[in-house]
Formats: C-alpha cells, sequence, structure tokens
C-alpha cells in the first residue's frame, strides 16, 4: 500500500462503509453446556463477545480502490510453494464429504431420533438434529450471531442439553465422526499427507514474512 502512495494505511483498517457480518457460535455438536443454556439459551453473553473489529482508522476510498491488488499480492507471497487448487485446506473440504457421512450413518439418525423425541416429549419443537434446534430461526439471530434469550429459547436449551446428557447424544456423534474421519483419512492418505505440508509451507511463508518486518 505504500508503493502505490499510502504511506500511512493502518495494519487494522476499517472499510469505508462497514459491511454486514453474520456470525454463529457453537460446538460441532450444538449447545453442551447446562448453566450457559439455562441463561442465554442458544446464544452468549453480550458483555463478554469478543470485539472482532478493526482497531485501526476507516480507509479512505482511495486506499480501498488499491487493496484489493495488495490482498493479492500478500497472498501470493504466503502462498508461495503451495499448490492452492490441489493442496491448500484439503482436510477442510473433506469435512464437508465426513459430515454427509456422519448423517446417512443409521446410528447417528437413530440417536438424532431418540434425542428428537426427548425434546419433544418436554413440550419443545421436533428438531431433526441438535444443529437445528440452534440455528432455529425463532431464536431471531442478530448480525453478531447472539440471540434474544427469550425464555422459550432458554428453555429449550435447556431441554437439549438435557437430552443429550440424558442418551450420550454428543458421546455417540462425536464417536461416529471420528470413525468417518479414520475412514476418509485412510482411503485419501495422499492427499492429507499433501494438505499438512502445504500447511507448514504456509508457516513457514508466515514466518519469514514476520521476520522480515522485525
Amino acid at each position: 500500500m505504500a508503493e502505490r502512495g499510502h504511506p500511512n494505511f493502518p495494519l487494522d483498517p476499517r472499510y469505508p462503509s462497514d459491511p454486514v457480518v453474520a456470525t454463529a457460535v457453537s460446538t460441532d455438536y450444538g449447545v453442551l453446556d447446562l448453566a450457559a443454556a439455562r441463561r442465554w439459551g442458544y446464544g452468549w453473553d453480550p458483555a463478554k463477545s469478543p470485539d472482532l473489529r478493526p482497531k485501526g482508522r476507516r480507509m479512505t476510498y482511495a486506499e480501498y480502490a488499491d487493496l484489493p491488488a495488495c490482498n493479492a499480492a500478500a497472498s501470493r507471497r504466503l502462498m508461495r510453494g503451495i499448490d492452492a487448487k490441489r493442496d491448500w485446506l484439503y482436510a477442510s473440504t473433506r469435512s464437508v464429504e465426513v459430515d454427509k457421512a456422519v448423517r446417512r450413518d443409521p446410528r447417528m439418525r437413530a440417536a438424532w431420533d431418540v434425542w428428537s423425541r426427548c425434546v419433544a416429549e418436554q413440550g419443545f419443537t421436533r428438531y431433526p438434529d441438535p444443529v437445528a434446534a440452534y440455528g432455529d430461526d425463532a431464536w431471531q439471530r442478530g448480525g453478531d450471531g447472539n440471540t434474544r434469550h427469550t425464555r422459550r429459547e432458554r428453555a429449550t436449551a435447556v431441554a437439549d442439553v438435557m437430552c443429550k446428557r440424558r442418551h450420550r447424544t454428543a458421546e455417540l456423534w462425536h464417536a461416529v465422526r471420528a470413525r468417518k474421519q479414520a475412514v476418509d483419512i485412510a482411503q485419501h492418505r495422499d492427499r492429507y499427507a499433501a494438505g499438512l505440508r502445504s500447511l507448514r509451507t504456509h508457516r513457514t511463508n508466515i514466518a519469514e514474512v514476520l521476520r522480515k518486518l522485525g
């Protein structure tokens, strides 16, 4: 950015106009903490939410116009020696397929059905799985990812956690996912290994840049 005439460009700038950012926060298995469910439902304490907004000044429109080219140059430097199309974040792309396999697993479908009946028997919606309960539009999740913490939301979240505990839903879910991941790794071992090498190269590139920056 300095080479393009912006010598005082901040490291963590705000955009000329603030974009809308939606955030969802959860474990892989939905809500698990009973105390948090009782108080915050499917959201969290707004006073303890991390402030992820940029700390620098708002960039000018002239700076904003040059930002894409500089971002691209930075990405090329950090991705040096990496086959981005083939290897970069390979495990993340496979996680989508692993999750599909988990959802098809008869043991998992049966476990979710038991959990769903348990929640419904307490007077709440019969959700197909805990992720659907967490993401229910009724909780009116805002742009920051937090919810309204209504009485029904909190009561539903408590029933959700209690039913998971009663029927060991999260434990079974974790075990099924671990088995699916192990099978996927065994079937694509070379690609996972290449992905790991790419990640290590990326870390090396970052370390080199940081050393030069002092």
